[in-house]
């Protein structure tokens, strides 16, 4: 019997050992997705691939790549309890699920400040163009040969403000070839420049240096062996296998300004004191919601986490009822709805939910 094992991976920068705050390490772990999903979370069946202090997280994911590549060409022999005989797997990668920053990275995408903002599609243009439906239905680009104009762009006069307009434009930065980038950059606007009593140097001799470096700087590979790994990786579009994380998106993102912006009109109506002994008062009992510290909550009110956020959604209709307009409490009740949705879908289709559930939040909300 030959098995295909879809593989969910994680990457992230973690913190190295207790005797500094923060040592930061890029570590890679990984789970079976075939396992029952109550056994997903499970630390004994996240499994720990590779971690370093120095390496940075492109390198890592070719590792990781090469590795998995190997195992799906050869084969991994294993002795299957069930039927009790041998068995081979074939392990591919199914989705990465990291935060919504390292997924950018991954996706060799630039950041918010983008024209193309969104890692996963192709929306784009002015506010009122990206609102529209056509602005939504574009036609995706594709990455690796932004990323190969970008490289041809380097020999060129004026690389530097041609690429800058191209990343903002286009919104594809590839982290894992971007040193090679910028030195071909810096090298041509040296040869460019014009020292005092002589000339510069001719335009064929310029990009003859630059070719040259460029190989060099390759190390006899090929820019394709350079630039991100995972955009060629077999089974992966890493635009689409990059699934909505929900902490930095919802919690983090939604809830978070809007519990600040509830809370400023509560201080500007001097109600913050009678927010925090109607949320110390509330019932507890039956909500999922251990973090109701109603005197950490007030106090620390501008430094809350993830695990805050969840439970005041749960309960903050309940509490600022008559305390704010009814236009904000409408829009709690329905960011209520959209917590409820996204955390009992949160193992299913969560990306197709969230989407539709933030789409009628908008609606309701406008």
């Amino acid at each position: 019997m030959v098995y295909t094992i879809p593989l969910i991976i994680f990457m992230d920068d973690v913190s190295g050992n207790i005797s500094k705050q923060w040592n930061k390490h890029h570590a890679i772990y990984m789970s079976n997705a075939n396992l029952p999903r109550e056994m997903l979370e499970k630390e004994f069946f996240v499994r720990f691939v590779l971690s370093s202090p120095h390496a940075p997280p492109m390198e890592l994911t070719r590792a990781m790549k090469e590795s998995i590549s190997d195992a799906a060409q050869s084969g991994v022999m294993a002795w299957d309890c069930k039927y009790n005989k041998e068995v081979m797997l074939i392990p591919y990668a199914l989705f990465l699920a990291e935060d919504n920053l390292m997924q950018a990275k991954e996706c060799s995408h630039a950041g918010l400040n983008c024209n193309y903002f969104c890692r996963t599609c192709d929306v784009g243009g002015t506010k009122e163009y990206k609102e529209s439906e056509a602005g939504y239905n574009s036609i995706f680009m594709k990455t690796s040969q932004e990323i190969q104009q970008q490289f041809e762009t380097a020999f060129k006069s004026g690389a530097t403000t041609k690429i800058q307009h191209s990343i903002s434009l286009t919104g594809v930065q590839d982290s894992a070839s971007g040193p090679i980038l910028s030195a071909l950059v810096e090298l041509g606007k040296k040869l460019r420049k014009r020292t005092a009593g002589s000339q510069a140097l001719p335009k064929n001799e310029v990009e003859a240096t630059l070719w040259k470096e460029f190989e060099e700087l390759l190390k006899s590979g090929q820019l394709d062996d350079t630039i991100n790994p995972l955009l060629g990786m077999d089974g992966l579009d890493i635009h689409m296998d990059t699934p909505t994380e929900i902490l930095h998106t919802i919690l983090l993102g939604i809830v978070k300004y809007f519990w600040g912006q509830t809370v400023f009109l509560l201080e500007k109506a001097k109600f913050l004191h009678v927010f925090q002994y109607w949320l110390k008062s509330i019932d507890k009992d039956g909500l999922n919601a251990p973090c109701l510290n109603a005197d950490y909550i007030c106090h620390y009110k501008g430094s809350l986490i993830g695990k805050h956020f969840k439970s005041l959604a749960q309960v903050m209709p309940f509490i600022i009822h008559d305390l704010v307009p009814p236009t904000v409490l409408n829009a709690w009740t329905v960011i209520g709805e959209l917590i409820v949705l996204v955390w009992h879908t949160r193992f299913t289709d969560t990306e197709a939910y969230l989407v539709s559930s933030i789409h009628v939040l908008s609606k309701r909300l406008v």
